[in-house]
């Protein structure tokens, strides 16, 4: 019996493996420790919300195949929210695509926007599926570091111009950003604005933690800056506004050519998907302001919470201006390698976490960086930090 010497995976994805999420959260199961690695709330949403899937169920809403670009009602209310929030003003009929979540609108923006052989310029740390969305397109990624910066992660707009050349087809922008959660201000979305009009750039920003800004921080979407709306995807997602994560109810807005591209892509990858929830996210999108300074509000109190716990377990701690992610430097702890400090750490402390490297292509640049997330009930941040300082 002979083998084939053909690999088994494509090689543009051979470098991608089973995600860090996916190992660190089976760790945090076998050794039965608090999961502060991967990004899920351990509480849900609205009640209200809730019952609102509940009634959609049950009125056979969305038990069937939902219509190709969303149901009506979601996108009518997503066009809303762009208007109510900032202004930006859709046409729910062919401005607006829902999703299968963020994940799906990034791959599917990626795939239909870019052709083989483009660079994208990404802001690095970056998220794990745009270097996989990337690959799969053909494309060939251009990282712009975030540096640290007077106790946050700073752009370098200078490094940023640098970086586009003749071959450079999109940005791919992130703010709030995770992992490092910067929130770029007025200055630089500005100065990424007149980038791309100067060189005639498509860009893609994923906002899906918009409604969660700290300390003074405001999400400006990258589209309300001038010469922006008409070569803009903007992305969207329920999960983390409204803590339904699993729901996967994301979405895309953008010119009607922007979004009829992605739709085309779109359709062959999961055509449809969370019917039911879709109705209820409609409602959710509707709920008054004080839902989401409230929500705010309560994970400002848990950021805080985590922050003055990593602080006093001897981290270097970099408080977060949005999102609802810990970034840390463990060299303070006599450590420089986060990869291997993530997998000790839950038969230290019993507590899991993510290394920042995997969302590199300079693992050396990430390497004594460490993830947190702080979306979790109080007494488990406080149980956690305990534990953290008992190491």
């Amino acid at each position: 019996m002979t083998s084939s010497a053909r690999p088994h995976l494509n090689r543009r994805l051979a470098e991608f493996g089973t995600t860090i999420f996916a190992e660190m959260s089976a760790l945090a199961v076998a050794t039965g420790s608090i999961n502060l690695g991967q990004g899920f709330p351990d509480t849900d949403g609205p009640e209200e919300i809730r019952e609102a899937a509940v009634r959609a169920l049950r009125d056979g809403r969305g038990n069937q195949y939902p219509p190709g670009p969303g149901v009506p009602e979601l996108r009518t209310a997503v066009a809303a929210h762009q208007e109510r929030h900032y202004g930006l003003s859709y046409d729910p009929d062919t401005e607006v695509l829902v999703t299968a979540g963020a994940t799906e609108a990034i791959a599917a923006a990626l795939l239909a926007l870019v052709e083989p052989g483009d660079e994208v310029v990404a802001l690095e740390p970056y998220y794990d599926s745009y270097a996989a969305s990337i690959a799969m397109a053909g494309g060939r990624r251009v990282p712009v570091t975030l540096r640290p910066h007077e106790g946050g992660f700073r752009l370098d707009l200078d490094e940023l111009r640098a970086a586009v050349t003749d071959r450079t087809r999109l940005l791919l922008v992130n703010t709030p950003h995770n992992p490092t959660g910067t929130v770029l201000d007025r200055a630089e979305l500005a100065a990424i604005a007149a980038l791309a009009v100067e060189r005639d750039l498509l860009v893609v920003t994923d906002e899906v933690y918009e409604h969660l800004v700290f300390d003074g921080a405001r999400h400006l979407p990258l589209a309300t800056f001038p010469g922006m709306r008409e070569r803009t995807v903007s992305i969207g997602s329920a999960g983390k506004t409204f803590s339904f994560t699993g729901w996967k109810v994301g979405w895309v807005t953008g010119t009607p050519e922007l979004v009829g591209a992605v739709r085309s892509v779109k359709q062959f990858l999961t055509y449809v998907a969370s019917g039911p929830f879709q109705y209820a996210v409609a409602e959710a999108l509707a709920l008054p302001d004080s839902y989401f300074e409230e929500f705010r509000r309560g994970m400002l109190a848990r950021r805080d919470i985590l922050a003055e716990g990593l602080t006093a377990a001897g981290f270097e701690v970099f408080r977060p201006a949005g999102t609802y992610f810990i970034t840390t430097d463990i060299r303070p702890l006599g450590e420089t390698d986060g990869l291997a400090f993530c997998r000790a750490l839950p038969e230290r402390a019993g507590v899991v976490a993510v290394p920042n490297s995997v969302f590199y292509d300079d693992r050396e640049a990430g390497a004594p960086f460490v993830r947190f997330a702080f979306c979790k009930r109080q007494e488990v941040l406080r149980e956690a930090a305990d534990r953290l300082r008992g190491m």
